[in-house]
């Protein structure tokens, strides 16, 4: 159900070395706030769901199996989770917490979010800035993307960075980040049928305001269906 071309206009490897660093300084940050990886039983699940769904990646790309696959659990009250080019993933513990997430649950937005890293959705939205002094911008745009810290994209989001990032997906990349997610989580052993309830809670949850996780992930009434 994935068949759309794409355009790329920016490689991987600026991409991803991009990603690298927002990562590496989030990671950093999080671990000297005493937030990385605070409950055990929370990072074993994460990575235990993870290791199941990368696994399988290969169904969609070759070469994805033998990324640099790396799970994190950040403790905060935010509705976020976020896997950047590249496979590198963190799921926020108010995702886990207030949703009261099954590993079901948990395993469609593991792997809708590992859905995007397989399409490079990131990088295609890249391209859309080309013809703007991207490369200046890139590094910091990628954090603020992902809902990290503000400072890591704080004065370099300009126009390439509002295209190529901080814009909302399309429903077109949504729908194939659903579609594989659905499809990755089944062949990992889990049901997939819980896309479903997930999404149910995520829009019960968005009566109080749009979780940030949604920020960029944009709903419609047509995911459902879909799904």
């Amino acid at each position: 159900g994935v068949d759309r071309q794409q355009t790329m206009l920016v490689s991987s490897a600026e991409v991803n070395r991009s990603a690298e660093k927002a990562y590496a300084q989030t990671i950093q940050e999080a671990r000297a706030k005493n937030l990385l990886n605070r409950n055990p039983a929370q990072v074993q699940r994460v990575r235990g769901i993870a290791a199941r769904l990368t696994a399988v990646t290969g169904v969609f790309r070759p070469d994805a199996p033998g990324w640099r696959w790396e799970s994190n659990v950040i403790s905060s009250n935010d509705l976020n989770a976020w896997c950047m080019p590249g496979g590198k993933m963190a799921v926020y513990t108010g995702l886990m917490d207030k949703l009261a997430l099954t590993d079901d649950e948990l395993a469609a937005v593991m792997g809708h979010e590992i859905a995007h890293a397989l399409r490079e959705h990131g990088r295609e939205k890249a391209g859309q800035a080309a013809g703007v002094d991207l490369a200046a911008t890139l590094g910091g745009v990628i954090g603020a993307y992902y809902g990290l810290d503000a400072s890591i994209g704080q004065g370099v989001v300009g126009a390439a960075g509002e295209l190529a990032f901080m814009r909302p997906n399309s429903r077109g990349m949504e729908q194939e980040a659903d579609r594989i997610g659905v499809e990755l989580a089944a062949r990992a052993g889990f049901d997939p049928q819980a896309a479903i309830s997930l999404w149910e809670k995520m829009g019960r949850a968005s009566g109080s305001g749009t979780p940030q996780w949604l920020s960029t992930h944009p709903s419609n009434d047509t995911r459902l269906a879909d799904l």
